[in-house]
């Protein structure tokens, strides 16, 4: 079942789908909905695509596509929509342009790429490109220092990480050790430890039990700035 900001949101999608062939921007969509921020947007789109009701399509402009409705295509009860229920959705043509669309994600602070360090909880946002980022909901963290550098992540990227809980051996994921620090590594299972390998052979892994591991994430992608 849909939240009343995910079915309200589909339906502006599938109107502006059925009347100009184009999906709202990001920004259309915040203030329609009356968000606060982009990354609420990209929250909810981020549902809407796990459920099945959204795709989007990589390198092409405001890419959204509906796949199908709710049954009744109305919010029940006293709930009643802002916009008109939308028709089904006509065939429709998107223009390809480069893959320069962008969507903000909540950027959470600095996180270790050596020993542990905090990943911060922020109010801050990321500008990052949509064919950057697949299915689900993302984030982004700092990379701060450099015992990830042999797999190409250096000290100072951003490393935009989509929200998992489970992640197979050899993933590099974002760990929370003993509910307080937070690491980029690549995660393997031992019997009943947990061990973070470096991808710098000056940094030597570190075991944990299993209980003292929580994966918040795998990594997606990078970005990295030239000064």
């Amino acid at each position: 079942m849909l939240t009343a900001k995910q079915h309200e949101l589909l339906l502006f999608i599938n109107q502006r789908l059925d009347e100009s062939g184009i999906s709202p921007s990001f920004e259309e969509m915040k203030a329609a909905l009356d968000l606060k921020s982009k990354s609420g947007v990209h929250r909810l789109i981020g549902a809407l695509e796990e459920r099945g009701f959204i795709r989007r399509l990589a390198n092409r402009a405001r890419a959204l596509e509906v796949m199908k409705m709710p049954e009744g295509g109305n919010l029940g009860g006293n709930n009643v929509a802002r916009f008109a229920p939308a028709k089904e959705t006509k065939p429709h043509i998107q223009i390809p342009v480069a893959a320069n669309d962008v969507m903000e994600i909540p950027l959470h602070g600095k996180i270790a790429a050596g020993v542990p360090i905090e990943a911060l909880e922020g109010q801050n946002s990321l500008s990052v490109p949509m064919a950057l980022l697949g299915a689900g909901e993302h984030y982004a963290l700092e990379v701060s220092g450099d015992s990830m550098i042999e797999a190409g992540i250096l000290d100072g990227d951003y490393a935009l990480i989509r929200k998992a809980n489970t992640a197979r051996d050899g993933e590099i994921v974002v760990a929370l050790v003993r509910g307080e620090e937070a690491t980029l590594k690549y995660l393997r299972r031992e019997g009943q430890q947990i061990r973070l390998d470096p991808a710098n052979g000056s940094y030597e892994p570190q075991y944990y039990a299993q209980h003292e591991v929580e994966v918040q994430g795998k990594l997606a992608g990078l970005l990295r700035r030239y000064h």
